[in-house]
């Protein structure tokens, strides 16, 4: 039986990113009346890597602890992040001002400028004068995604790029788009296109 609070906490920690509540988390993940889960989160292969991590965790004692608890976590996000991105594609599309959409591209073009350090969002909100939500939102409705999404997937465009011309090395090719994690930037270069960096370089197509 499914406990009456999971909704409630899933609400708590979407709240930050939409406006709507329990309600919407309750016909999310049970049906009608039956306390069943109806939500079944796709297992990608990021998902799956991550699980053998856990299963498979090098460290003991407390330093065992924390690093489960920091994958844990960061399961949960990975789940997280396509109920967030349905729930914020619940309302109905409203028209952009061209003003708006003028700024919203110009948030877009310093994002591309600066791919190796970008500004935070808030940073980019006081850059080209909108709000944290209509920047939000304008992103989904224009280029389809969230803007961490969409910095994330320019990055990885011009990794490729860059590794499919064979003159710098991974780690180089991380540093160039923002990576000081070499673990972090193979992982986000295989979601996007389903072969890893080195596999790439040595001339594998894309998935």
């Amino acid at each position: 039986m499914l406990d009456r609070s999971i909704p409630a906490i899933y609400a708590s920690i979407l709240e930050s990113s939409t406006v709507y509540g329990e309600e919407y988390v309750n016909k999310l993940f049970l049906k009608q009346d039956e306390w069943k889960t109806s939500f079944f989160p796709k297992v990608t292969p990021a998902i799956r890597a991550l699980v053998r991590q856990i299963l498979n965790t090098p460290y003991r004692g407390m330093t065992k602890k924390f690093y489960l608890q920091a994958k844990v976590l960061e399961l949960l996000a990975m789940q997280l992040d396509p109920i967030i991105a349905e729930f914020d594609s619940l309302p109905a599309r409203l028209t952009l001002k061209p003003q708006t959409i003028d700024r919203i591209y110009q948030a877009r073009d310093i994002l591309l400028t600066q791919l190796e350090n970008p500004p935070s969002i808030t940073e980019l909100t006081k850059q080209v004068g909108v709000g944290d939500r209509t920047l939000r939102r304008g992103f989904r409705e224009l280029f389809g995604t969230t803007v961490i999404g969409y910095l994330t997937s320019q990055r990885m465009e011009q990794a490729e790029q860059l590794l499919r011309e064979r003159e710098l090395s991974i780690s180089e090719v991380a540093n160039l788009v923002g990576y000081s994690h070499l673990g972090h930037f193979s992982a986000a270069f295989k979601r996007q296109f389903g072969i890893t960096p080195s596999q790439c370089l040595a001339g594998k197509k894309s998935i």
